[in-house]
Order: C-alpha cells, then structure tokens, then sequence
C-alpha cells in the first residue's frame, strides 16, 4: 500500500498497517534464523574434527601426522568459510531488522522513507546470496574430502 493512502486511513487504522508493513519482513528473518542454525552446526562439527585430526598428529606415526596436518589445512579453510557465511547471515539479520524498523516508523510518522529502506534490502540480499554461495563452497570442500577417502 504507499504510503499516501496511509494518510486517509484512522491513527489506529494507520497504526495497525504501518504494524503489518513492518512485520511481513519478519518471515525472512525466521528463515535467516534457520540458516544461521544450520552454519552454526557445520561449524561445531568442523571444530569436532579438528579436534580429532589434533589429536591424531601428537599421538600418530608419521605418515598419519602427514595426512591429519592435510585434513586439519582443509578443516581451517572450512572452517574460515562457515565463519564468513556465519557473520554474513548476522549482519543480514542486522539490515532486515532494520528495514522493518524503518518501515514502522516510515508509516507511523508518515515520512516516505523508500530511499532508505531500498538500498538497505538490496544489501541485505547480496550479503544472505554470499553467505550462501560460502555454505556452498564448504560443502564441496567437504564432499571433495569425502570422494577421496573413497
């Protein structure tokens, strides 16, 4: 609705739309929430390996230290990828709640925001496609692992 038609509506009708503008964003902000769930585990179990490849190197023969060392390598570079994708998703969450908060207030004071709002949504869909094309990375890093061992 823009926000011109705002102007007609009664405080409390105008009110309760300015609620339901801002709250519509709140549904992107639960499927963030499940992708930060699901980066957050990637992690833990790549730390969990970590900690086992550690582990395998002080107490292994050489040749086992060797092939741990690799693995830890790669366990960093996923690791670094998961973190990334990690502070992406956060900062995304940042910008979304933001918006939803400048929407609230863009249809309560009846204050036409739209330059505002605009640039900030669109970055915060570039950092959640980044954050995803990092979790994608990861996961071919951690299949290619898994081809080899096979």
């Amino acid at each position: 609705m823009p926000l011109s038609n705002l102007l007609v509506l009664t405080p409390v009708e105008g009110l309760a739309k300015a609620i339901q503008l801002s709250v519509a964003p709140v549904f992107l902000l639960a499927g963030i929430s499940g992708l930060l769930g699901v980066l957050s585990n990637r992690l833990a179990r790549i730390i969990d390996r970590g900690r086992q490849l550690q582990e395998q190197t002080r107490d292994g023969s050489v040749a086992i230290s060797r092939e741990a060392r690799q693995e830890l390598q790669l366990q960093k570079r996923r690791m670094g990828l998961m973190l990334k994708a990690i502070e992406l998703a956060t900062f995304t969450i940042l910008l979304v709640a933001l918006v939803v908060a400048i929407v609230f207030v863009s249809a309560v004071a009846r204050i036409d925001l739209a330059l505002l709002v605009v640039p900030l949504f669109v970055l915060a869909m570039v950092c959640l496609m980044l954050a995803v094309v990092l979790f994608l990375r990861e996961v071919q890093i951690a299949t290619g692992q898994i081809r080899r061992w096979f």
